[in-house]
């Protein structure tokens, strides 16, 4: 019996500036439960537009994006966006909360009681390999990729099934860049996540998602797991090709 996607997109197109500008034309998508999806492309390619589809930072022109079946236009944008998991490059804490209240931010929002929220800020900075220590450090005492890690931490708060990544970590050095996405993909299998990645660094994408999809004029182009992406004739071959040898003369 078919499975029922948990995200699917049908149809879907997003215009901007009344209609002159067209970031996503007729995408239709399906992502499973459990799945990690990176979205790759160049800039202006449409990706970001079609992650932001998914919490309603943007509403389509054209088609539906479902979760669960349910039309995301018949659901609250506020709500909706409090229950699915968001990370972004800027990260955007706030300055004046320490790293506890910072990670708290959306549970307090949700009505949970201090006790409630502090036990789950001390679980999350476990998991994100900080510890208990930093709960109460502000965030210029933390290093690019501590931020990056409470940014992670406050995204998962809420318990969320839905964590959205957009470029993620790509103002960060690439060891660090390296091992945030490893932690990343050990707590997406351990919790059981399902995560969406917008990234324009193909090599991240084929390192650690399942399945990719490549994108270029608001068009979807190549939708395959990695391996069908390095044997493809598609646009990102060559650029794929020499990131494999840059990595395999960094080996040796």
């Amino acid at each position: 019996m078919p499975t029922t996607p948990l995200i699917a997109y049908a149809h879907v197109g997003k215009t901007f500036d009344d209609g002159r500008v067209m970031a996503v034309d007729d995408v239709s998508l399906d992502v499973a439960e459990g799945e990690f999806l990176a979205i790759v492309g160049g800039s202006g390619s449409g990706k970001t537009t079609l992650l932001r589809l998914i919490n309603r930072l943007a509403d389509p022109s054209a088609g539906t994006v479902e979760v669960r079946g349910a039309d995301l236009r018949s659901l609250d944008a506020v709500t909706l966006r409090r229950s699915i998991g968001y990370v972004f490059q800027g990260i955007g804490l706030f300055p004046h909360f320490t790293v506890a209240e910072n990670i708290a931010i959306t549970p307090k929002l949700l009505g949970w009681d201090a006790a409630r929220r502090q036990a789950r800020a001390a679980e999350l900075l476990e998991l994100v390999r900080l510890g208990a220590s930093y709960a109460t450090r502000f965030p210029h005492e933390l290093s690019g990729g501590e931020r990056q890690r409470v940014g992670v931490a406050r995204a998962l708060a809420a318990k969320p099934e839905i964590v959205l990544m957009d470029e993620p970590f790509g103002a960060l050095d690439p060891l660090t860049r390296d091992a945030l996405i490893q932690d990343y993909r050990r707590l997406h299998e351990t919790l059981g996540l399902t995560s969406v990645m917008v990234t324009h660094d193909v090599l991240e994408a084929l390192l650690f998602a399942d399945r990719i999809v490549v994108m270029q004029s608001g068009r979807i182009v190549q939708d395959g797991a990695p391996n069908d992406l390095l044997r493809s004739d598609g646009p990102y071959r060559a650029l794929v090709q020499r990131e494999m040898a840059r990595l395999s003369r960094a080996a040796a």
